[in-house]
């Protein structure tokens, strides 16, 4: 258990250095290799779809033997170097200071007035168009992706570590990496990502609605509306695509008193989205800041309370 709470520490403070040969680079690179593969085998709609099935699988049970045998083999040679090795692995699988970094970029952008700039370091986070989006919407396009990757980046990692280590917390980074990469709804993946979407709607089902109840305890240790937030995230947590993430933005938009979603622009396609929360007021640029707290404190909150479910349970039995 210390193991988990020094991942987190080395997150906080060194994030994801480029230079880090990262894990999700290796899935990456499995994932377009077989993809490539497959789609020469076979382009039918029932082909790519069993195709989607194998990579997924085979990219989350590989991840997952990989690291357990790993570690098993390091524990066996010399104790000391496993713990290490252990710590490096869960690190890498959680993401608060990489949001926090991309988050304050855009925010220090907007804040000296430099809508241009603040638009394409957007850009590189999100995948909606960002040429045309004014001061507001980058704001809450920024504050809707460190909210809903509070969820997907730091907190169900850190589930998943508690329930079964870093093999576990790895399996989950590579069903992420594949719905990043593979799980779009558009022609081209609709079929072959199947698979890849539908998993990682599963696996963010019970962390999605944890992050939610924890970031309206957040907004409370803010100074925000915390009645609000509640209040938002069980009216408009239905109000998104995804069966998760309603529930983490919809509690951030009642703790702030903004209103999320709505049109975007993908690929040059306008989308019409539900909105989430209430238009109380405009958006603006410290309310990014206010959201990277959001993250941090919801964060916090979840390694204690995961910690003392583990030691209950470490307790009881």
């Amino acid at each position: 258990m210390i193991s988990y709470w020094m991942a987190f520490l080395i997150d906080s403070i060194i994030g994801d250095p480029y230079w880090f040969p990262h894990p999700v680079k290796l899935m990456g690179a499995y994932i377009k290799a077989v993809e490539k593969a497959l789609r020469r085998i076979t382009s039918s709609s029932i082909g790519l779809r069993l195709g989607g099935f194998f990579l997924t699988f085979s990219t989350v049970a590989l991840t997952y033997i990989w690291v357990f045998f790993i570690l098993f083999i390091i524990k066996e040679i010399n104790l000391y170097l496993f713990y290490l090795i252990n710590v490096l692995l869960l690190w890498t699988t959680l993401a608060a200071k990489c949001l926090k970094d991309e988050a304050t970029k855009v925010y220090r952008a907007l804040k000296e007035d430099h809508i241009l700039k603040a638009r394409r370091l957007l850009s590189y986070i999100v995948g909606r168009d960002t040429e045309s989006l004014d001061e507001s919407q980058i704001t809450k396009a920024t504050i809707e992706t460190v909210i809903e990757n509070t969820s997907d980046g730091v907190i169900a990692p850190l589930l998943y570590m508690f329930v079964g280590g870093a093999p576990m917390a790895m399996a989950y980074k590579a069903v992420n990496t594949l719905d990043s990469m593979v799980g779009y709804k558009n022609k081209k993946y609709r079929d072959f990502g199947y698979a890849s979407a539908k998993l990682d709607d599963i696996v963010n089902y019970i962390p999605a609605r944890i992050t939610g109840l924890l970031l309206v305890l957040a907004s409370g240790f803010l100074g925000l509306n915390v009645k609000e937030s509640y209040r938002i995230m069980i009216r408009d947590r239905k109000n998104h695509s995804s069966p998760n993430c309603g529930y983490p933005e919809a509690a951030a938009a009642g703790a702030l008193g903004i209103q999320l979603g709505g049109a975007n622009y993908y690929f040059g396609q306008v989308v019409i989205k539900p909105t989430i929360g209430d238009d109380i007021r405009r958006a603006t640029y410290e309310d990014i800041s206010t959201a990277i707290k959001l993250m941090y404190r919801s964060s916090a909150l979840a390694l204690l309370l995961f910690t003392l479910f583990h030691l209950v349970i470490e307790f009881v039995t």
